[in-house]
């Protein structure tokens, strides 16, 4: 057991050298087995006949690729208030001018954008 502060960052940081050498064997372990699964899925697409649409890779979805953090795409104005403010009409909660202004008997129609 360690006795003093040297000897435990001593041993930190042999530890995170070898933390650091087992990551980058995982990383070459998988980058091979990537590489088998490739070829896999070639032979697999060459042995059905199977398209890019048959997997469901045309169109926009497959051409840009999002970050699991990025923020969905601004879907386009559909009401503007009186003061300016818009709404799109489809994602999350319908925002306080669109409620207050259906609780007031006017309808959705009164606010689209022409």
């Amino acid at each position: 057991m360690a006795s003093t502060l040297a000897d435990i960052n001593s041993q930190i940081k042999k530890h995170d050298e070898q933390i650091a050498q087992l990551r980058k064997q995982a990383e070459d372990l998988r980058n091979q087995e990537r590489s088998g699964v490739i070829e896999e899925v070639r032979r697999k697409i060459a042995e059905y006949g199977l398209t890019a649409s048959d997997l469901k890779l045309t169109g926009r979805a497959a051409s840009v690729k999002r970050g699991a953090n990025a923020a969905p795409a601004k879907a386009a104005a559909k009401y503007r208030s009186p003061t300016g403010e818009t709404w799109s009409g489809g994602r999350g909660r319908k925002p306080r001018w669109v409620t207050e202004a259906l609780a007031a008997g006017k309808s959705l129609s009164d606010y689209e954008i022409k």
